[in-house]
């Protein structure tokens, strides 16, 4: 997996600590997968990590698991597919006694469904939206006069398939994380002169809860979400615009000059099933 998507990851653990110590970090997506890997990787006593997700229980685990191996963790259960959710989440914020340095936008949610299997299903497309772009939106409003006075940093965990060619009965899932990437490529410059830094890093399919479903998927390669969580450490050392496998800039030139055969294999494809 190394090779086949991010073959110089390594991470010196040394220096992560140096660039953490002192730094109040927020998770979103932190009960599961790629956000549970990376709180444990940063549990150290002078990080404060802030755990947000859905499920309290599990939240209380990971927060549990952070303090065991030395670490510093406030949780605070918030559905941010709800505003009024992530309203109440912001005014717990403003009230912790530091600033927030990091905010890695994890939480997200995958569908696949055929379009004439979501006729009658709108909540499909205002679900997926809510939790991958209005919610990530809402959130970064509210703090980002606190990551401009603390010089901070946004990390976005995207997905390769929002800068490749479309595929179908991936129709909400596509167009949502797409929505919230180009939000943040277009906030980039504005957040770059005030001293805010983004890094959004494009994931090829990773073995997490989310994909289970996907019976197609199953013997497909895919990173673990620990490897992940590697990939954001790295990203918090070196604080790069983007992160990506190394011939994602092949599959985009592919996906220009194929489009329209592409298009016609596609729909070929559809009409097989």
């Amino acid at each position: 997996m190394d090779l086949l998507f991010f073959p110089f990851h390594w991470v010196n653990q040394s220096k992560l600590h140096r660039c953490l110590a002192g730094k109040t970090v927020l998770i979103t997506g932190a009960s599961y997968g790629i956000g549970e890997c990376l709180a444990l990787r940063l549990a150290q006593p002078t990080t404060h990590l802030i755990l947000v997700a859905r499920t309290e229980e599990k939240l209380l685990a990971v927060k549990t698991q952070v303090e065991a191996r030395g670490g510093r963790a406030n949780m605070f259960p918030c559905d941010l597919r709800q505003p009024t959710e992530v309203k109440a989440l912001l005014e717990q914020l403003n009230q912790l006694p530091n600033d927030i340095d990091i905010v890695v936008s994890n939480a997200g949610k995958s569908i696949r469904r055929g379009l004439f299997d979501s006729l009658d299903r709108l909540h499909d497309f205002t679900r997926t939206m809510n939790i991958n772009y209005f919610g990530p939106v809402q959130l970064l409003l509210a703090l980002i006069p606190t990551l401009v006075a603390q010089r901070g940093h946004i990390i976005n965990i995207s997905a390769i398939n929002v800068l490749l060619l479309p595929a179908p009965q991936w129709a909400a899932y596509q167009a949502s994380k797409t929505a919230f990437d180009q939000w943040l490529r277009c906030a980039t410059p504005e957040l770059n002169a005030r001293g805010v830094k983004t890094t959004s890093i494009y994931l090829p399919l990773v073995r997490t809860r989310m994909i289970a479903p996907t019976k197609a998927y199953q013997n497909m390669p895919a990173l673990s979400p620990d490897q992940v969580a590697q990939l954001i450490c790295k990203a918090m050392i070196s604080r790069p615009r983007t992160i990506a496998p190394w011939w994602l800039m092949i599959g985009q030139l592919a996906s220009v000059l194929l489009r329209w055969p592409g298009e016609v294999l596609w729909s070929w494809y559809m009409r097989q099933r």
